[in-house]
């Protein structure tokens, strides 16, 4: 499909943004879930804390001596920070992320009674939760399209797929929600962080393998 029409059409670029989705659907299901692992719902919200300018892998390495050591909300909250800092230690900017992860727990028991919020305004008040955070814990946990999440697989692979031309998140986020039908938000982000994980990283794009190599405006085919 040539990159003008593609850009240069609303309706055009909502059906390609479309037929994306519809082949990555296909190679990855219908069912799919954030790579990151937990039991309760707080813990997720801590991987997802955790999860900032690191891999998911590294979480899920951490995460179960960080909920082993402390295996409740409670327990987290009341722990001396430098405990927490000691587990979290290789997923970088640990001091940052120990103190969030502690006021964050501390502030769902003071005024959430330990439930997890279920809007995106009530989220963005706890620390250490972004809009990027906060719509991956509405979709994980509650099924609900808040948003789209942006992370970097996502941010570059919307440029790589001509889907927008903006750097900005929250900027490609807006439009790739006028893009796509709420119904697809969730799964949406979740595909192209796996294709962005697979067959078109940013070291390497393996456009012969690809499952969108007949579509992609930037195939090498």
């Amino acid at each position: 499909m040539p990159k003008k029409s593609v850009q240069d059409d609303q309706e055009k670029r909502k059906d390609y943004a479309v037929r994306i989705y519809k082949i990555l659907e296909n190679q990855y299901g219908k069912d799919v879930h954030s790579p990151l692992k937990f039991k309760e719902p707080y813990q997720f919200c801590i991987a997802v804390i955790l999860s900032a300018q690191c891999t998911d892998e590294q979480v899920n390495k951490v995460t179960p001596e960080l909920f082993k050591k402390f295996p409740t909300i409670e327990s987290l909250a009341n722990a001396p920070v430098e405990e927490i800092e000691n587990v979290i230690y290789s997923t970088g900017f640990y001091k940052n992320k120990a103190k969030n992860i502690q006021a964050f727990c501390k502030t769902l028991i003071e005024q959430y009674n330990g439930k997890i919020p279920q809007t995106i305004e009530e989220l963005l008040k706890l620390p250490g939760v972004g809009r990027k955070t906060a719509n991956v814990i509405l979709q994980e946990l509650y099924k609900i399209p808040s948003g789209i999440v942006v992370d970097t697989h996502v941010k570059r692979l919307s440029n790589v797929l001509g889907l927008t031309n903006q750097k900005n998140p929250e900027k490609i986020e807006q439009e790739l929600m006028n893009l796509l039908p709420k119904k697809y938000w969730i799964n949406f982000s979740l595909y192209l962080i796996f294709l962005g994980r697979t067959y078109c990283t940013a070291k390497k794009r393996l456009c012969t393998q690809c499952p969108l190599k007949n579509i992609c405006i930037s195939s090498s085919l």
